[in-house]
């Protein structure tokens, strides 16, 4: 493998596991606001009791994507030099804006939030919830604007090769970004969702039955339950969004070689990037017309319109994209089906006990890390998709890659992934061990101490 494809590797490896922490921070921040605000306004220590517990997940998470963060900020000048070089005009003040809105805001009222309940007037820890949420949902923003604007350039002007803004406005609010951004948030909040939901049924399934268990676990389910709908228009949406700015990307997606009309929408097939055509290929007539022009006979671009003359492919590897969009949009139809069908036994008194509860206390289990699942397969669709450009139609991805010799990029994957290996291993046990913490504590046969004091100290992990 040269320098390249290991460098692309490489950061690919280094953001997957980025992306795992921000995606549940941005929304358990404003779930953990909904619970200090329960709280204010009933006095129930229920309330304030699920927020202690899941404000140890909101710090241990926090921690692990800021340290992420600042490896994968190292290597646009490590590994990619030519991308500050060419358009740093316009990605350095994205970055700096993320940290002098966001990273800032969350620095300073971090501390206030996880250790000010008893030190600190109610209003003012309630301002640091929301403010610390506030700033994990400004970083998303800034980030997102930076990478919709990569996918879908706009208010700038090449000067000698290298971008200069025109206009920030556009810049900011490229074609793209609504969609980009609302599919993110979206995502985050489905994230939170299925791992409240599993964690809780996770400690249920060993015997809690504490006010707060149940409700974190009615929470997390009710959130799975309103926001997958949401997340399935939007991702169509996005899909039509994505169909007029990035068509080669959409015909990766569809594994469609020719445009045509009555395109099928292809379940299962191995696409032949030799041949040029589809291996083994289940379909359903006519499908992908209809889901992306809402028309059977609607024509759909197909990958040989992205062809040099040479017969270099201008579109991205078909495969990857291919089955991440696959894995992405299964995944969401699992998460309908199982927050659907465990909203009714979670909402209906007494159907937790019964062996239909169990089966689905199960399911919502399996389905913890789901959100996780789902947004590495949507973001590797959607960043593959865009190969072979870093800046979609400014900046490939070639022109932009360090000369670095091969055997150093490998010495240094190999050491990111020995770690990242570890420290998902070791995130995944602590979030047992602390649940695993809560279900001894609900069900020692020592008598326990009160459930929650009126004025707790909130410790963010033991």
């Amino acid at each position: 493998m040269d320098t390249l494809l290991l460098s692309r590797i490489q950061f690919g490896a280094n953001i997957s596991f980025h992306i795992l922490f921000p995606t549940i921070t941005i929304a358990l921040g404003w779930v953990l606001l909904f619970f200090r605000l329960r709280y204010s306004a009933t006095g129930d220590a229920k309330w304030i009791g699920a927020y202690r517990f899941w404000v140890k997940v909101f710090a241990l998470s926090f921690a692990l994507g800021v340290v992420s963060g600042i490896t994968m900020s190292f290597q646009f000048g490590t590994n990619w030099p030519g991308f500050m070089e060419r358009v740093g005009n316009i990605a350095g003040p994205l970055l700096a804006y993320e940290v002098l809105t966001a990273f800032f805001l969350e620095a300073v009222f971090l501390g206030i939030m996880l250790f000010g309940f008893s030190k600190v007037p109610a209003w003012l820890h309630t301002l640091a919830t929301f403010l610390v949420a506030f700033g994990t949902t400004m970083s998303a923003f800034w980030i997102l604007v930076l990478n919709s604007w990569m996918h879908t350039p706009a208010g700038f002007e090449l000067r000698d090769g290298v971008a200069f803004a025109t206009d920030w406005w556009a810049i900011i609010f490229n074609p793209s970004m609504p969609y980009r951004l609302v599919h993110m948030l979206l995502a985050s909040g489905l994230t939170v969702a299925f791992l409240m939901a599993g964690l809780s049924a996770w400690r249920w399934l060993k015997g809690e039955r504490t006010g707060e268990l149940r409700m974190a676990l009615r929470t997390g389910v009710t959130l799975a339950a309103v926001l997958i709908p949401l997340q399935i228009l939007a991702g169509d949406m996005h899909g039509l969004n994505t169909l007029q700015h990035q068509p080669a990307k959409v015909a990766a997606m569809e594994a469609n070689w020719d445009t045509r009309p009555n395109v099928p929408l292809v379940l299962f097939a191995l696409p032949n990037s030799e041949t040029r055509s589809n291996d083994y290929e289940i379909s359903i007539p006519s499908g992908a017309s209809i889901i992306l022009k809402h028309d059977p006979a609607g024509v759909v671009p197909g990958l040989n319109d992205f062809v040099a003359e040479d017969g270099t492919p201008l579109h991205p590897p078909v495969a990857p994209v291919f089955w991440s969009f696959r894995i992405m949009v299964g995944t969401g139809m699992a998460m309908l089906a199982v927050s659907f069908a465990a909203a009714v036994l979670v909402w209906r008194r007494g159907q937790l006990e019964t062996a239909a509860g169990t089966w689905g206390l199960r399911a919502l289990v399996l389905m913890t890390f789901s959100g996780w699942v789902a947004t590495l397969a949507g973001w590797y669709t959607t960043e593959i998709g865009r190969q072979p450009w870093l800046v979609q139609g400014v900046l490939s991805t070639a022109e932009a890659v360090a000369a670095v010799p091969a055997p150093m990029v490998l010495s240094t994957l190999v050491v990111y992934l020995a770690i990242y290996v570890a420290l998902i291993a070791a995130y995944v046990s602590v979030l047992f061990y602390l649940a695993g913490k809560a279900v001894k504590g609900a069900v020692s046969p020592v008598a326990p101490a009160p459930l929650m004091p009126v004025r707790p100290v909130l410790q963010p992990a033991e």
